[in-house]
């Protein structure tokens, strides 16, 4: 696994290294290393401490998920006065969606300090964004909060929050196709079911059907995704009719 740097048997000289290679990504010194190697120490090491507590990045991407949203709704609040709760709350959606969080952790490369046990092509796409969340929790424990909402605003906000661009952004085409189905009383009805074949790796399709006619059909290796596929497609079908905000 060339992507993961182990980050095993701590020492003075990794720590310094792991220091160093951090300052040079994030423009600033960690304190206090620890929180960082947790960060990005994947659950499938099954590493524990003294008191048997597991040591992996959950947690840290638990508080780091609740520090990058309090941060960016603040922002938000400021930045958009005129903005009803349902505004913000869209927009601030769009900004920690999955999708965004993954291509922040992808653009500062940080699947190079993860240590895991999973291969690369089996450890998932949300790593990036999981980790990079982790990232941020051990910034706020490491730091403390003031610095964190500034490294957020500087990394997050300045280079990645356009609110005019991010206002027309579909994160969720199923929740698109489900609120104007509600909205013009139309009936709709998702159907999935596995559809592996002779592939050894699970597949689900899906189906939707609108007022009992079958508009699309979506296949992947997620019901979630499946799902997402099938719903752009009777987006782009109904694109004219449909508006979001």
């Amino acid at each position: 696994m060339s992507f993961i740097q182990k980050i095993v048997n701590p020492t003075s000289i990794e720590n310094k290294q792991l220091k160093l290679e951090l300052k040079n990504l994030l423009n600033f010194t960690p304190k206090k290393i620890n929180y960082y190697k947790k960060a990005f120490t994947h659950r499938s090491v099954q590493m524990i401490d003294k008191n048997g507590i597991p040591i992996n990045y959950e947690r840290l991407e638990f508080l780091g998920d609740s520090i990058l949203g309090s941060v960016i709704a603040a922002y938000l609040f400021k930045k958009v006065p005129t903005g009803s709760e349902g505004y913000l709350t869209q927009m601030r959606s769009k900004v920690v969606s999955r999708e965004h969080l993954n291509k922040l952790g992808k653009d500062l490369n940080l699947i190079r300090f993860v240590k895991s046990n999973i291969d690369e092509f089996n450890i998932g796409e949300n790593i990036h964004g999981n980790i990079f969340e982790a990232l941020i929790g051990a910034i706020y424990l490491d730091k403390g909060y003031n610095f964190c909402q500034k490294f957020i605003h500087s990394n997050v906000i300045v280079p990645y929050v356009d609110i005019k661009k991010m206002e027309g952004k579909i994160t969720s085409y199923k929740g698109v196709i489900i609120e104007w189905c509600q909205k013009q009383k139309k009936k709709y009805k998702f159907e999935t079911y596995e559809d592996s074949g002779n592939e050894p790796i699970k597949h689900f399709s899906v189906k939707i059907m609108i007022d009992g006619v079958q508009i699309a059909k979506g296949r992947a290796t997620s019901k979630k995704k499946a799902e997402e596929q099938a719903s752009k497609r009777v987006y782009y079908t109904f694109q004219n009719e449909i508006s979001i905000g």
